[in-house]
């Protein structure tokens, strides 16, 4: 049986979007995963490097990526999961058929506080999405 294909998108490609694709990668071996971003930010947001490494995932060396990109590549995707929240304007699209899930998380980029109030924050989010990964079955 043929890999199904996923790409999990979200405004920048920073926070969210990696850290589904880290827990699906990692979880479920029987997927092919990728993540991108309507805008890339230039790095991975160092509260969400940090709270993964906590989990033994390194995603220090993750390089946000572009949804134009993939598609000017001419790839193809059995599910697009878009995890913006519900207050952001702009949550990017992906052409092509496919199925669309909307999955909203919370931005780490946008947690506010202490800089140990922040780290709290973001590993809830981490919570979060690893417990979606954990619940999810794709048809």
């Amino acid at each position: 049986m043929e890999q199904k294909r996923i790409l999990v998108i979200c405004q920048h490609n920073s926070g969210r979007s990696q850290i589904a694709e880290a827990y699906l990668k990692t979880m479920r071996k029987d997927l092919f995963v990728e993540s991108a971003g309507l805008e890339p930010a230039s790095e991975v947001n160092p509260l969400v490097v940090k709270v993964m490494l906590e989990q033994g995932i390194d995603l220090s060396h993750q390089k946000p990526q572009s949804v134009f990109e993939l598609f000017k590549q001419g790839k193809l995707y059995d599910y697009v999961i878009t995890v913006c929240d519900a207050n952001e304007e702009k949550c990017p699209i992906f052409a092509g058929i496919t199925k669309r899930l909307h999955v909203p998380f919370p931005d780490p980029s946008k947690v506010q506080g202490t800089p140990e109030q922040q780290l709290e924050a973001v590993r809830n989010i981490r919570g979060m999405i690893k417990n979606w990964v954990m619940d999810f079955a794709f048809p």
